[in-house]
């Protein structure tokens, strides 16, 4: 939908969302998802290979500081999904916040909107892929296989799934969290009961002594928490899902806001909880990037295959958010190609009313990655992991300036409000905005990796604006298209 339609379609006073402009892009989905899907799927992008993969190696990096990292992360990620909750509420849409950009920033903010949220999730997966690979050569029976073929595999795999139906991606994801959810309550169980027993694990004692004794909670100072930011930043990410996933569910009203608001307790018991519990039972020095941080405690108490339930556990998070890196993609890049912003190809649909083209687009970009696991496995996740994280940054930047024109036209009298808001507005928005992009700007410190992931950013506005030059012609086409004739 073009900028001038748009303001055409919002020139009147509305008096609920259904008056709301439409996005093409939602014609032809299917309503299958349920409400435990929903939430099950918010519960799931707020745990992911960030917590179970990532968290080893920031403890040993920051400390136990890594779990004020996470709280504060957590609670400018919350602001950004009740954000996006209160444009959902406002007009359900799968193209989320790219069909939300279209109507209040106009083409150009859509479009930059969806291809840097394709940047966050092709890399991603890629990220995911990598994970994959990684955690299964723990097993003797695949350490002979190269680990670009396990992540080739892998991507071969969720890609057949996710082609099926919407039904069955909802279903994977309601299985994946509920693994996901119970290896973490089980963990903070046996967590509470080491401490309460003052059970030894590995040899020492559990207790305030593990923070105390080892440099206190910045054992290393304050910059390596700062540096970490990027990365949990990047353990959210998958947060805006719940927006997405809202266009394929049959009451939005119902489901959204009781999946957006659950999501503060579960950072604060999953990512806050389980970093404080890892910081009381070991040495953030005992942790690495090469175990899961679960895994080494566990080991270290000698449960039976701790190791081996730890990886299976690792390998269904990565499944998972690649799963839902897929489903997403598929249905933003549809969105963009009914506007005239994406390929064509990727506005198809299979039988099962699932946007295959936007899936395969994807798909592709990953296998780029199977190469960068041959040319350089040890470091490929470091290396997507930052590219993805200016995705992930610039989409929920977006959100939160979408969030602010939306606010502004309800304050003109140019539509209604939903009940469920964000609450501040428009300070909440502005503080978010400033927190991500000076955790940007903080990389620059991070010589090594931080540093060089920011010099991508010309390259990739340079792109950007080459791309806008190369499909403005056909997106003012199918601007054109949709006009009113009078």
């Amino acid at each position: 939908m073009s900028k001038d339609a748009v303001t055409t379609a919002t020139a009147g006073s509305r008096t609920d969302a259904a008056q709301a402009p439409a996005d093409a892009g939602d014609a032809g989905y299917s309503k299958d998802l349920k409400a435990r899907h929903v939430n099950m799927i918010a519960i799931g992008g707020a745990i992911g290979t960030g917590l179970f993969l990532g968290a080893g190696g920031r403890l040993h990096t920051a400390g136990p500081a890594l779990a004020l990292a996470y709280l504060v992360c957590g609670v400018f990620a919350f602001f950004v999904v009740r954000a996006l909750g209160e444009l959902v509420l406002y007009r359900p849409s799968s193209g989320s916040f790219v069909s939300y950009a279209r109507e209040f920033l106009g083409e150009k903010g859509a479009y930059v909107a969806g291809w840097m949220y394709f940047l966050n999730w092709s890399t991603t997966g890629i990220a995911d892929i990598t994970a994959i690979a990684l955690y299964t050569h723990y097993w003797s029976l695949f350490t002979s296989i190269p680990q670009w073929a396990l992540a080739l595999a892998a991507l071969a795999v969720v890609l057949a799934v996710n082609l099926i139906s919407v039904r069955i991606f909802g279903e994977m994801e309601f299985w994946f969290a509920i693994i996901k959810v119970a290896t973490l309550v089980g963990f903070m169980l046996i967590g509470v009961f080491l401490l309460a027993t003052r059970h030894e694990v590995g040899g020492r004692t559990p207790g305030v002594g593990m923070i105390t004794d080892h440099g206190g909670v910045l054992p290393h100072g304050v910059m390596p928490v700062v540096l970490v930011m990027q990365g949990v930043i990047f353990a959210y990410a998958a947060l805006e899902l719940v927006g997405v996933a809202a266009g394929e569910t049959a009451e939005p009203e119902k489901v959204v806001p009781r999946a957006v608001n659950s999501i503060m307790w579960r950072v604060g018991l999953f990512y806050v909880g389980s970093v404080v519990l890892l910081a009381l039972l070991l040495p953030g020095s005992v942790y690495s990037a090469d175990e899961s941080p679960f895994g080494t405690v566990l080991s270290r108490i000698g449960v039976p295959a701790a190791g081996d339930v730890m990886n299976l556990v690792v390998l269904t998070a990565a499944m998972s958010s690649l799963n839902s890196g897929l489903y997403s993609t598929g249905r933003i890049l549809r969105s963009m190609a009914t506007a005239g912003s994406a390929p064509r190809f990727t506005a198809r649909m299979n039988r099962s009313q699932v946007p295959y083209g936007g899936i395969l687009l994807t798909c592709a970009v990953c296998v780029l990655g199977v190469g960068l696991n041959y040319l350089v496995p040890s470091q490929a996740f470091e290396i997507v992991l930052n590219v993805a994280s200016l995705g992930i940054v610039s989409t929920w930047v977006i959100i939160m300036i979408c969030h602010l024109v939306f606010v502004r036209r309800a304050r003109s009298g140019l539509l209604t409000r939903p009940s469920f808001r964000l609450p501040g507005s428009p300070v909440t928005e502005l503080t978010t905005i400033a927190f991500l992009l000076a955790v940007l700007a903080l990389m620059w410190n991070d010589p090594e990796v931080g540093r060089k992931t920011l010099l991508l950013i010309p390259l990739i506005a340079a792109m950007l604006a080459a791309g806008w030059f190369a499909v403005r012609h056909r997106v003012e086409a199918a601007a054109d298209s949709e006009r009113p004739t009078r």
